[in-house]
């Protein structure tokens, strides 16, 4: 068991930590679907309408998406581990002080918490990837981490599901915030940066991961304006932006979707809702882990590639339009397996850009800047589909604003960022890097 915990004697202690990575997505995101699933109840008890559940949804994107900057910053300056450690401590906090809510403010308050205290999650991993793992395998490696928000819905909703109606939604966020609290103690014995490990050994593997096989790296830090003036780094964050909409919707919404306008009972509609996000897992693993490693080692220009997975995938999202046509529960389900499935397959892409185009001092503020986009579109989303539901007495048109919102962030792939590898800056290309 020393040994599992040791680098220098344990070399495949990367792919160890892109597991404990994905582990933290997967608490965080059933942390996150717990809402979702106790709509029904958190009506019965405090009388909440569609919209007031809306912004309930959103309370928790609102501190996320404020935080992010914020937090890239701190997590380029004082490293993975510690905002990992601070961040699974305050969600820990949160889930519990959910389950204690009297009323509805008060569980506002506790979302607004896990805001703040998920908010590092996603950059930080970016970082750790790109410290731990050479370009080529940072497709896997991020599969790894992101499928795990996918897993996430697909056993949790159902779990999560089951344990409300035995037990009462109290009782699942308790449950969560324990799961959370675990993760914390594996998180800190497990997780350390190359150079933070005391090993001489462990430091050469993080640089080797770093350099890959391209040529030694020439680099220098960018400030935030020159990062938020490179077309690159916008054309991403739309494409976050685009991507999270559609996510953040049937994350939040499908299980109300199935069970108000598919007249499903709640247990049933619980467990089709895991469907979707069980397919876009293995999705996610093996075409956009896998088979995009694959083909980025066998391809000249593995930057246009990455771009273009990223395009299909967000073009496939677009499936989420046939949800609007169908009022049968077996193609409603087929359609929105197709969106979440296709965009899943992009987000290994998405998620490495950042330690492939900037310099590793940079990472985790690109990072930041692409999920602070993505946030404000999952505080979007579900308000809006809270009020187009009320207005419309239908889903049909929050299917199809989704869609169209994919459009847009398949259109900025294409023409702005056009190809993930090192940016440009005053003529010369700061990062060399494949």
């Amino acid at each position: 068991m020393v040994k599992l915990f040791n680098t220098a004697s344990n070399p495949g202690k990367k792919w160890l930590i892109a597991v404990v990575l994905g582990l933290g997505v997967l608490v965080n995101y059933i942390d996150r679907v717990n809402l979702s699933v106790a709509h029904g109840a958190l009506t019965n008890e405090f009388g909440i309408s569609d919209i007031t559940f809306g912004w309930l949804l959103s309370a928790y994107n609102f501190t996320y998406a404020i935080c992010q900057i914020p937090m890239g910053l701190l997590i380029d300056r004082f490293g993975v581990r510690r905002l990992g450690c601070c961040s699974a401590a305050l969600v820990t906090a949160a889930s519990l002080i959910a389950s204690l809510s009297p009323n509805i403010g008060s569980l506002f308050v506790a979302r607004f918490f896990l805001g703040i205290g998920e908010s590092p999650l996603f950059p930080a991993n970016a970082k750790a990837v790109g410290k731990w793992f050479s370009p080529g395998q940072r497709g896997r490696a991020t599969s790894a981490f992101d499928s795990a928000a996918k897993l996430a819905s697909g056993v949790g909703i159902p779990l999560v599901g089951l344990m409300l109606l035995k037990f009462g939604w109290r009782w699942s966020f308790a449950a969560t915030g324990v799961g959370t609290f675990l993760y914390f103690l594996l998180f800190a014995k497990i997780y350390r940066d190359p150079g933070e490990d005391a090993s001489p050994s462990a430091a050469a593997m993080g640089g080797a991961a770093l350099r890959g096989n391209a040529a030694p790296m020439t680099e220098w830090t960018l400030t935030l304006p020159q990062l938020l003036g490179q077309p690159r780094v916008i054309g991403l964050a739309i494409a976050m932006l685009s991507y999270n909409y559609t996510f953040y919707m049937v994350l939040t919404w499908l299980p109300t979707y199935l069970a108000r306008q598919m007249h499903i009972d709640l247990m049933h509609s619980f467990l089709y809702t895991g469907i979707p996000w069980i397919i876009a897992t293995f999705v996610e693993i093996l075409f956009g882990g896998f088979l995009l490693d694959w083909l980025v080692s066998r391809s000249s220009r593995p930057g246009r590639l990455r771009m273009y997975v990223v395009a299909a995938g967000l073009l496939c999202g677009l499936g989420i339009a046939g949800a609007s046509f169908t009022h049968s529960v077996s193609s409603a389900v087929f359609w929105i397996t197709v969106s979440i499935a296709g965009t899943a397959a992009a987000t290994p892409c998405i998620w490495s850009a950042p330690s492939l185009i900037v310099p590793e001092s940079n990472v985790g503020t690109v990072g930041s800047i692409m999920n602070f986009s993505g946030q404000c579109a999952g505080i979007c989303a579900p308000i809006c589909t809270g009020y187009l539901v009320t207005v419309t007495h239908s889903f049909a048109a929050a299917f199809l604003v989704a869609a169209a919102i994919l459009l847009i962030g398949t259109l900025a792939c294409v023409l702005l960022v056009r190809s993930i590898e090192p940016i440009h800056l005053g003529g010369a290309r700061i990062l060399h890097s494949t």
